[in-house]
């Protein structure tokens, strides 16, 4: 059994599981080039930053439309970005001499914290680099009462 972190240091992400990692037997060819299809791409680069009014995540997805990728809000706090990118038509005539590009399908989870207004997130995608911006509640600090303090 094996489990991915996306990041050890993101008290936030969730774990990955991956039951088929380092199944010792592991023989059928379509799970292997599955898993090795979609591993590289399902692990896209995040960056997740906090500024005193937002959080905001950018994902690296190269190649893939906006019509291809989902953002959506699960379990009240779980930002879940998701999609797919299609494989490479190959022609009959073609000669591949190397294929690197992960094809297939993504999906990245992230714990937002208390304070994320998530009925205000907002997307948007600019030459392969996804965006979300998740507002944040301004956290009103309690009022301090002088109490008179009597003879």
């Amino acid at each position: 059994m094996s489990i991915i972190r996306s990041n050890i240091f993101d008290p936030f992400s969730l774990d990955v599981w991956n039951p088929f990692k380092d199944f010792p037997f592991n023989n059928n060819r379509s799970l292997s080039t599955f898993d090795n299809e979609t591993t590289a791409f399902a692990n896209a680069r995040i960056d997740w930053k906090e500024t005193p009014e937002a959080h905001i995540v950018k994902a690296d997805i190269p190649g893939v439309k906006k019509e291809e990728v989902k953002v959506e809000v699960e379990e009240g706090n779980v930002l879940k970005i998701s999609g797919e990118r299609n494989k490479e038509k190959e022609e009959k005539n073609d000669k591949w001499h190397r294929m690197e590009r992960s094809s297939g399908k993504f999906m990245r989870r992230f714990r937002l914290p208390e304070n994320a207004k998530v009925d205000q997130v907002k997307a948007s995608m600019d030459n392969g680099v996804l965006t979300v911006t998740v507002p944040k509640e301004e956290v009103k600090k309690p009022e301090a009462k002088s109490i008179e303090i009597s003879v």
